[in-house]
């Protein structure tokens, strides 16, 4: 889970919470008709284009699609599942996606409320850059003929630690790095060294062309072209990024600013971190940067579902898959909780991976890279989100967009509620907040058990109380007059994101056991059901906007080649499918 891409939905726990998402587009259940978004600057309107229209499906239509086989269907809307989705349909593959919600996009969508745009998740965009192989946001809107403005965020994150260390991340690299070696000047060979490390992954990874490493075919003509970037990242593939710090660094509080740096990334300490998603992270900020889309993250679901429908695939929404349907053990098709069914030639879940053998193939014997997966990964813990309207004299002029706090104790950072991220995304487009207001994002992780077994009095007391300290804490620390200059608030526990993103115990992916060898225990898109694929943040390479837009290119390369639309080779995919089975069970 990524603390920056993947926090949690705040929407209340009801309903009506959601429904003013839907005011500025109308949504047709097997349609995407859309309109404009408009977002109010001081002395214009901006008008970003998010989907095309199409026509409404009648009843006939409807029926119609029931009984076609799809190429591929895609359980779920997510920025993995899109990805995939729209590799596919550019490559002239017939989707259709089912998302059980009314707007695409998962925890990178939206919702409105009292005339201010959320973010349901992270405002801290990875990949969304004009340059390198790894902008994959950027490359996946262009594959569908669409982009979006964006504003260059100038400060990836500002840190607030114990013992008074506050370090900046800017977007350029010398000045993190000075600022960094400023604080620790003892250090300085160590943290060029470590970072140092850091680009050598990444430039390695940013000069590939970035498809499935399920597939030999590619695997094979990337290694001839580019033998020691692909060397390079197979020597760190099962390396931890607290493993390399430690052979550079001594410092104790350096290393824990490192922890920190890599519990942004996934959750975990530096030491159950992946060096390769670690790096991916720690450098790409630096090198395309952090932009964020003008009028919000939702956007980009929104502009990636309207490209899907222009390539003449489908959408459907307030589609709730509830099963798998399976055919002498082969993947072919979905029933919904309304009882309709569709079929096709592949199935890709782009729920996790406890949600798809779980829930959708409930009944089912687990297949034994399964029962492996999930001897090595935990479903990492939920989060406490709150969603706030303040009046903007509150935040200081030089204010950051972003934050994170972490404020009396080193040993608190994994705790519950221990260390809190907050995000502002007004600093950057005030056009999402009234005018003389700001939005305040906060979140901090919370389990799921810690708010069951409540009455509805009890939840929303809870809800409130938790609240309240995390907003004091922060009044406290950063801004004087918080609580007072709060016009709008609300809040969200691990049952609202269970409830509204249908994700087993509101996780946000997987979490290691224990220190995992790197990337090498997590599983790919192949599943060992036939036709069925999986994609998203239980995949590799992970969690995180970057990591999941990742593991939906992979997959689309991989079902392509497995329907025709790609090259194939029999004999290698089974040594190579079953080289990378075996290679996981060392993890």
């Amino acid at each position: 889970m990524n603390l920056c891409l993947h926090n949690p939905v705040t929407c209340a726990d009801r309903s009506s919470s959601l429904s003013s998402a839907l005011k500025t587009s109308n949504y047709k259940l097997g349609t995407s008709k859309f309109g404009f978004l408009k977002h109010r600057k001081k002395n214009h309107v901006v008008a970003v284009r998010s989907v095309s229209t199409s026509t409404v499906t009648t009843v006939k239509e409807e029926t119609k699609r029931e009984s076609q086989v799809y190429d591929a269907i895609v359980i779920g809307s997510g920025i993995g599942g899109l990805v995939a989705a729209t590799q596919l349909a550019v490559k002239e593959a017939k989707v259709l996606v089912l998302e059980k919600y009314l707007i695409p996009g998962g925890s990178s969508g939206y919702y409105e409320r009292d005339g201010y745009t959320f973010d349901v998740g992270s405002s801290v965009m990875f990949g969304f850059s004009d340059k390198g192989k790894l902008n994959l946001i950027t490359q996946a809107l262009k594959a569908v003929g669409r982009e979006m403005e964006v504003i260059p965020d100038p400060t990836t994150v500002h840190f607030h630690l114990p013992n008074d260390l506050s370090v900046q991340v800017h977007r350029e690299y010398d000045e993190f790095v000075n600022e960094l070696i400023s604080k620790f000047p003892h250090e300085k060979e160590g943290i060029l060294g470590f970072y140092g490390v850091c680009w050598k992954i990444f430039n390695s990874l940013n000069s590939l062309e970035l498809k499935s490493l399920e597939e030999p075919i590619y695997l094979f003509g990337q290694f001839f072209q580019k033998p020691l970037e692909c060397l390079t990242l197979a020597y760190y593939l099962p390396q931890n990024a607290g493993d390399i710090a430690r052979k550079y660094i001594k410092d104790p509080q350096l290393l824990s600013f490192i922890d920190a740096e890599c519990f942004i990334v996934s959750t975990v300490n530096a030491l159950q971190t992946p060096m390769i998603n670690a790096s991916m992270v720690l450098c790409d900020r630096h090198y395309g940067g952090i932009n964020y889309p003008v009028g919000g993250v939702g956007g980009i679901a929104r502009s990636l579902a309207g490209g899907l429908v222009d390539q003449g695939s489908e959408i459907f929404y307030k589609a709730n898959v509830k099963s798998i349907i399976l055919d002498d053990g082969k993947a072919v098709g979905v029933r919904l909780a309304d009882g309709r069914e569709f079929f096709a030639k592949t199935i890709i879940s782009n729920a996790t991976r406890w949600d798809t053998f779980g829930k959708l193939l409930k009944g089912e014997k687990l297949p034994k890279e399964e029962e492996n997966f999930q001897k090595v990964y935990v479903k990492a813990p939920s989060f406490l989100s709150i969603h706030m309207g303040v009046k903007a004299e509150v935040l200081p002029p030089d204010t950051d967009c972003h934050h994170f706090v972490l404020e009396d104790d080193w040993k608190n950072l994994e705790e519950p509620y221990g260390s809190i991220f907050l995000s502002i995304p007004t600093i950057l487009d005030p056009s999402l907040a009234p005018d003389g207001r700001h939005i305040l994002h906060i979140f901090t992780t919370s389990s799921i058990e810690d708010w069951e077994g409540l009455t509805p009095k009890e939840y929303e007391a809870k809800k409130e109380e938790v609240a309240a300290g995390i907003i004091q804490r922060l009044e406290k620390k950063l801004f004087p007059g918080l609580s007072s200059s709060i016009t709008f608030k609300e809040v969200g526990t691990p049952r609202t994101h269970r409830r509204y993103l249908a994700r087993d115990k509101g996780t946000y992916g997987p979490m290691p056991r224990g220190t995992p060898k790197g990337l090498l225990g997590m599983p790919f898109n192949t599943t060992a059901i036939d036709g069925l694929y999986c994609v998203g943040d239980s995949c590799f390479p992970g969690q995180g906007v970057i990591a999941v837009a990742f593991s939906g290119v992979m997959c689309a390369h991989r079902v392509a080649a497995d329907i025709g639309l790609e090259r194939k080779s029999k004999v290698l995919d089974a040594g190579l499918l079953g080289l990378l089975g075996w290679l996981r069970t060392l993890a």
